[in-house]
């Protein structure tokens, strides 16, 4: 008698398809060698090329195209040279708000620009606190300075009207950014300071609108009435703790405000021209 054990049944593997015919496509790029292989690859990566011009490419269209519009409505009252130079004033401000924010984590979209009301950055979060709120809003006006200065170079070095006109503009731009009200840079950071301030900053508001009737001081002096009102209701804890900041991040926050505020003023005293002077 055997001692050999009968040997376990292997199940049958079904045996693996036939390749799949090459296709048309296939078979004409690579007749025609390597601009065969150009056309393949763009064949292939399309849906990827298409999904990274949506992503991409509306931002840029976005930016780009509302930047042209405000460009031709400035030109049409200061010519292209001002209107251009305005623009990318207006650009880097903003650019200053956009790379704080994402410094701090928040998602933000990109700037959009407005004839004759500036542009702006649309947060799609929401600051976590006053800290970072106060951050984001002194971003545009310390980058927005200093381009303005770097305008102001550029007159001292070549003696061309356009850069201390674009200098002078440029700091007056953020100069009124920083009034302590509403959704102006100067209102988010009033929340590190002390969120009071935006009784003074209304008051402001209101004298230059007595002085200088504007619709835009009207309209953001109305749009900045619901946080005025907020200093006088009861509180949430949720609100208390979101205006809750360190003494060292209040003095910091204090002293890039003020010098700001000083050096801005400054900077239009060196560059105002007395017409006819």
């Amino acid at each position: 008698m055997s001692d050999e054990k009968p040997s376990a049944e292997l199940p049958l593997l079904p045996a693996p398809p036939p390749p799949a015919p090459p296709s048309a496509w296939r078979r004409c790029a690579k007749r025609l060698g390597p601009v065969g292989v150009v056309l393949g690859l763009i064949a292939s990566k399309g849906k990827t090329v298409a999904l990274l011009a949506l992503k991409f490419g509306g931002p840029v269209l976005k930016t780009g195209g509302t930047m042209i519009v405000s460009i031709g409505f400035y030109a049409m009252n200061w010519g292209w040279k001002f209107a251009v130079g305005f623009v990318l004033l207006i650009l880097v401000h903003e650019l200053g708000h956009l790379i704080v924010a994402r410094q701090c984590g928040l998602k933000v979209g990109a700037p959009v620009f407005i004839p004759f009301m500036g542009a702006f950055i649309a947060l799609k979060d929401a600051p976590k606190n006053a800290w970072v709120e106060a951050c984001v809003g002194i971003g545009g006006p310390l980058l927005g300075s200093l381009a303005a200065a770097l305008c102001a170079v550029g007159f001292r070095l070549t003696g061309e009207p356009l850069w201390n006109a674009l200098a002078y503009t440029g700091f007056f731009l953020n100069l009124f950014n920083l009034a302590p009200i509403g959704f102006l840079d100067g209102g988010r950071i009033a929340t590190a300071l002390s969120p009071w301030l935006w009784i003074g900053g209304a008051g402001v508001m209101v004298a230059m609108i007595f002085s200088h009737p504007n619709f835009m001081l009207v309209l953001i002096l109305i749009l900045s009435l619901p946080r005025v009102w907020s200093l006088f209701r009861p509180k949430t804890d949720d609100e208390k703790r979101y205006f809750e900041v360190t003494a060292e991040q209040r003095g910091t926050m204090a002293v890039l405000y003020f010098g700001l505020v000083v050096l801005l003023v400054m900077g239009m005293r060196l560059t105002h021209v007395v017409p006819g002077a």
